[in-house]
């Protein structure tokens, strides 16, 4: 499986003491990276700073559990997708925001950018998994 960077280029794997790419098709990457973003930017406006805060406290919480913390943003998650247009596939409204809300909690507090992008991907991987697959193939053909 390939990885996604947050610079949008595909993760190398070292093979023989070289560094190689995984065949992925770049421009599909780019393609859905670029829509997402935009969506991001729209939603990024409608987000209100409480519910980052709240995030941001939960995060902090040494006593929390990875576990309680992604349940956490998963719940959070779905009570932002309420107030997004109907017109857009949930799951994409799902995986917009949580990528939103892992911004803007780092931009909040630098400090927590490991436990939230490893929270953040742990939700995703649970909740998104099988939506991103589909919309990677769905792009491919």
């Amino acid at each position: 499986d390939d990885e996604l960077q947050t610079d949008g280029n595909r993760s190398g794997h070292f093979q023989n003491g070289e560094l190689g790419l995984a065949p992925t098709n770049e421009d599909v990457i780019r393609i859905i990276a670029a829509q997402l973003a935009e969506i991001g930017d729209q939603f990024d406006k409608e987000i209100q700073g409480r519910v980052v805060n709240d995030l941001v406290q939960h995060f902090l919480n040494e006593n929390l559990s990875k576990e309680e913390i992604t349940l956490h943003m998963s719940r959070v998650v779905r009570e932002l997708t309420r107030s997004i247009p109907s017109d857009m596939e949930q799951e994409k409204a799902m995986l917009v925001l949580a990528m939103v809300l892992t911004k803007k909690i780092v931009n909040t507090v630098p400090s927590l950018l490991h436990r939230v992008f490893n929270t953040t991907l742990n939700y995703m991987n649970q909740q998104l998994h099988n939506y991103i697959v589909e919309m990677v193939s769905a792009v491919k053909q």
